[in-house]
């Protein structure tokens, strides 16, 4: 596949997917496409030989189809934690929408779509019925689709472990709504690995594969592996789930980005943990890295990106 469009490319698993376009490109022949409404804050990959960066609103159709045409295939990423009922709706499921209508319309047929374990249409929160309903959007259309379902995903970047991380540096306390809720942590570089696969394998094509790691976490210990490897271990104060949903209503008023939010504690309610229904990131070739094997190369004090080098060399994963 010579031209790659990359939907949300500049996020978290965007950055990681794009390079590791490039080294299965050489750096040469073909391009991957990545459209931002703000090219200027994508610097991270803007330098990436083959990667252009194009100005464009992908949530505007005509812009949408525009990017769509001459492609051969699209890797969709774009995804919300956080909304109302309406952000969900034009991000998980129109957008979807557009994308398989205007793929139809170029003829452009392989689609890779990241969803999210959980996703069910009886599910507790507006996050997993949206992206159910994005999923069928594509589903429905006449195009060669791969579906990847992945649990909470960590690496070097993550909003997740580094973020409770800088909390215990400064909070002598972490209460904590949703202690109990559990998920099965998946390496943002499998993740991208799992994505060039099936780009690369024609036989994943119509299939949906659930990327998780090799071990179950509960939240409450995921916030103690990131105190202790960061060097600022907190008691971690479970909390009740009225105390829970409270905490969460308050935090949707403080400004920026909610650390969460009500429907994230709905969310919760379903284990973000492999079924077993589908398969996994071994049908696709790749033995997922354990948390604890990676989150230290990253959390621990003065550990930087470089710090990451040795441990992907070794890997062969670099």
């Amino acid at each position: 596949m010579s031209k790659i469009l990359v939907l949300g490319g500049t996020g978290f698993v965007g950055r990681s997917l794009c390079s590791r376009l490039v080294d299965r490109s050489g750096g040469a022949d073909g391009s991957i496409v990545v459209p931002s409404r703000r090219p200027s804050r994508a610097r991270h990959i803007q330098f990436l030989p083959t990667v252009r960066l194009a100005e464009a609103d992908v949530h505007d159709e005509a812009q949408l189809a525009r990017l769509v045409a001459g492609c051969d295939a699209v890797v969709n990423l774009v995804a919300i934690l956080h909304g109302s009922a309406a952000d969900f709706q034009r991000t998980h499921v129109d957008l979807p929408a557009k994308l398989a209508r205007v793929c139809q319309a170029a003829n452009v047929k392989r689609v890779v779509h990241v969803s999210a374990l959980g996703v069910s249409d009886r599910a507790p929160s507006r996050y997993l019925r949206s992206k159910t309903a994005g999923e069928l959007m594509l589903k429905s259309a006449k195009l060669d689709l791969t579906v990847l379902r992945p649990s909470v995903i960590f690496g070097e970047h993550d909003k997740l472990l580094n973020l409770f991380a800088s909390l215990q540096a400064v909070f002598p306390v972490v209460p904590l709504g949703g202690a109990a809720a559990q998920f099965q942590p998946v390496w943002v570089e499998d993740v991208a690995a799992a994505i060039v696969r099936c780009l690369d394998e024609p036989a994943t094509i119509g299939h949906t594969y659930e990327c998780t790691g090799p071990r179950v976490y509960t939240l409450k210990e995921l916030v103690e592996l990131a105190g202790s490897l960061s060097g600022h271990p907190r008691p971690v104060v479970p909390l009740p789930d009225g105390l829970t949903r409270l905490q969460a209503a308050a935090m949707e008023w403080l400004p920026g980005t909610p650390l969460m939010s009500r429907d994230n504690v709905d969310s919760m309610k379903v284990p973000n943990v492999a079924t077993g229904q589908w398969p996994g990131l071994p049908a696709l070739g790749i033995t997922p890295a354990a948390l604890d094997a990676i989150a230290p190369l990253y959390l621990g004090a003065g550990q930087g990106p470089a710090r990451l080098d040795p441990w992907r060399a070794k890997a062969g994963r670099g």
